[in-house]
């Protein structure tokens, strides 16, 4: 009797150790709310989670001090999902967390200033990453301040508009210990600045210039950099052939080259690398100087490469069979929405490059079904194969892919011509996790069946305009896939609550994508709400079947949910205002919402907190208080006005032929 009673009473979870327990804790990361679940169950518990946890992501400042108080190992802090972090904020994080903080996001909240970066890099000695990005009311006051965090080694400043070589030399004689810089769309920024910071910041291994209005007085700097391995000089439109001369003389650590959109730059600049970057291994010239035989025999010495990205650029016949001809053996190969890229010209470079594991040809319109099958015959091993609308390819040539490529994780088909019989031999794909298939018209369920009972890994599906499919298909991917986070179904007119209902069995669904679904009720979205809770995005615009009896269970169940879009639904002020109890949520789309007053509308969106994004209607500009707007804007929350009147839609088959049309004009 003693023993069991003392088994009645005894609490086993006591006696683990604090280790156990957060291993335990290391283990629960697939779902946010797991963790807060552990921590409710008891008081040790409740105290071990505040304890363990040392990465903190708030999605509202207001709480901060009470957040930071229960948790006091936090190292690294992500504000991305809050839409203002003020000086007192950042005060507040200063005093709580002090020396324990590493890296702090900052870039989608921009109402700080100088002053509480000041507090943060005084107090916070060991931070050692920031993320200032989209900061635009930063001046070279505020950037100065940054110069205190001396052991600073990553710093992120994109779109800083700003800030001018003065506050970005005073980060550079402050925090020489930088490793990763990036200055992106940094326009204030010039060449004094990039100057300084490659003077002073020896340790440098990655360097983002992107759209900088410098020139070659800056580079032979940058190129000194003995540390350097990845540097992007996209959009920088004043580096001409003879700055990049200077690559010649050094640079010999670079691993990674981005100067995309440099249309100052030919083949001889660029014959510049071969002697001074031999060991480059990513190359990217996307929109940039035609792929000529010059351009490719200039580069054909780089024994290094093993990716080169030529998206968008006019690419010659004799350009291809050039790179063809490289000695070294590319692992990847990008040439997206690239202009003269012919049957002749692909296959002269698949068929020596037999190691590529990524090929992409997005918008390659020109090739036929001989590339596919040189493609499948040479590149066995394609791990990610892009082919969107490669519309000359015919339907027999896919069976193919599935025939010779088994080592296929990534495949995007779409608008093309591929029907069932394709589908089936791609589902021996067995490794697949992401399959597009949007703008399929000759696919079925029977195909898509195939998919679903071979290719378990599937994580994302896309099936945009795939009117073919109806619940049969989907009822089998869910059946199949039970790991799939993301699909979608847009436009699949024929698709019931029935493919809904299966696809709420499968837990991971954080996307889900039906709008122009007119059978899908708010019944499916309910059993959605209920068995999908890592939802994050929901798009069910045009889904007119769904009304405020939807919106109750995505606000009881949904707790994840930062997207959605209702426009052309049949919620009303009733199930929008439901919506508040979703912290998480951040963005709303509410066009055409006939059951949609201007009070309704108004107490909605007071009553949602965490709002950074509303799209709406223009006549609701002039029914609602200027004050109003005023009070969300300076919450962090940004309108969208729309005065698009109500659109019917499209056959599948006509919209295409319009597609078609509009692409073809350009060309």
């Amino acid at each position: 009797m003693k023993k069991q009673k003392i088994f009645e009473t005894t609490n086993f979870f006591d006696l683990l150790s604090e280790e156990i327990v957060f291993v335990i804790l290391d283990c629960l990361n697939t779902n946010p709310l797991d963790k807060k679940s552990f921590s409710l169950a008891c008081k040790s518990f409740y105290l071990m989670e505040s304890k363990h946890r040392r990465k903190l992501k708030p999605l509202r400042q207001e709480h901060l001090s009470k957040i930071l108080t229960r948790y006091p190992n936090i190292t690294h802090l992500d504000f991305s999902l809050c839409p203002r972090i003020t000086d007192h904020s950042l005060t507040t994080i200063s005093t709580a967390c002090k020396s324990s903080l590493l890296s702090i996001d900052l870039s989608k909240s921009g109402a700080f200033s100088g002053s509480g970066l000041s507090s943060l890099s005084r107090s916070c000695k060991n931070l050692v990453e920031i993320d200032i990005s989209n900061a635009i009311g930063l001046k070279d006051a505020g950037a100065a301040a940054l110069a205190e965090a001396k052991n600073l080694e990553k710093l992120w400043m994109g779109r800083c508009k700003l800030v001018t070589d003065l506050g970005v030399g005073c980060i550079a004689v402050g925090c020489k210990k930088l490793k990763v810089v990036s200055l992106k769309w940094c326009l204030g920024v010039g060449d004094l600045g990039v100057d300084l910071i490659a003077v002073k910041c020896k340790e440098i291994r990655s360097l983002d210039l992107s759209y900088l209005p410098i020139t070659n007085k800056c580079l032979p700097s940058v190129l000194k950099l003995q540390h350097l391995e990845d540097l992007v000089l996209e959009g920088c439109f004043g580096i001409d052939d003879d700055s990049v001369a200077a690559l010649k003389h050094g640079c010999k650590s670079l691993k990674a080259l981005d100067m995309s959109t440099c249309q100052n730059i030919s083949h001889l600049g660029l014959s510049s690398l071969t002697s001074g970057s031999g060991g480059l291994r990513q190359l990217t010239l996307a929109y940039g100087s035609p792929v000529t035989l010059a351009l490719a025999d200039g580069l054909k010495n780089l024994s290094m490469l093993q990716s080169i990205k030529l998206d968008g650029c006019v690419v010659t016949c004799a350009g291809l069979k050039a790179i063809g001809n490289w000695c070294i053996s590319l692992k990847e190969l990008s040439l997206s929405k690239c202009i003269g890229v012919t049957d002749e010209g692909l296959s002269s470079v698949v068929t020596k490059h037999r190691d590529l594991k990524k090929l992409d040809i997005t918008c390659c319109r020109k090739i036929t079904g001989v590339s596919i099958a040189q493609i499948t015959n040479s590149c066995a091993d394609l791990s990610s194969f892009k082919m969107e609308s490669c519309t000359l390819v015919p339907r027999d040539a896919f069976v193919l892919i599935g025939q010779q490529c088994h080592s296929l994780e990534e495949l995007d088909l779409t608008d093309n011509e591929i029907d069932d019989e394709g589908l089936k031999s791609i589902s021996r794909c067995s490794k697949l996790s992401i399959l597009k298939l949007g703008i399929c018209l000759n696919i079925t369920d029977l195909g898509l069946a195939q998919v679903g009972m071979s290719c378990s890994k599937l994580i994302e599906l896309d099936l945009y305009r795939s009117v073919g499919i109806t619940d049969t298909g989907i009822s089998a991917i869910a059946h199949g896939c039970p790991n799939l986070e993301m699909i979608n179904i847009a436009y699949c007119k024929d698709i019931t609550d029935t493919s809904i209902i299966s696809l709420s069995k499968c837990s991971r669904l954080n996307i889900f994508e039906s709008r122009g679904c007119p059978l899908i009720t708010s019944l499916g979205l309910a059993a959605i709400a209920v068995g999908c809770k890592q939802l994050t995005k929901l798009d069910i615009k045009k889904c007119h079947n769904i009304n405020d009896l939807g919106m109750l269970p995505l606000a009881r169940f949904s707790q994840n949910l930062r997207q959605i879009n209702l426009s052309y639904s049949s919620v009303t002020d009733v199930g929008l205002l439901s919506l508040a109890s979703l912290s998480c949520l951040q963005s709303m789309t509410i066009l055409h919402l006939k059951g949609l007053t201007p009070n309704g509308l108004a107490a909605a969106l007071l009553a949602c907190g965490g709002l950074t994004k509303v799209k709406l209607q223009s006549s609701f500009k002039s029914l609602l208080p200027q004050q109003l707007f005023k009070h969300l804007e300076e919450r962090g929350c940004v309108f969208q006005w729309r005065d698009k009147g109500f659109q019917a839609e499209l056959d599948p088959k006509c919209w295409k032929l319009q597609v078609e049309d509009i692409v073809g004009g350009g060309y």
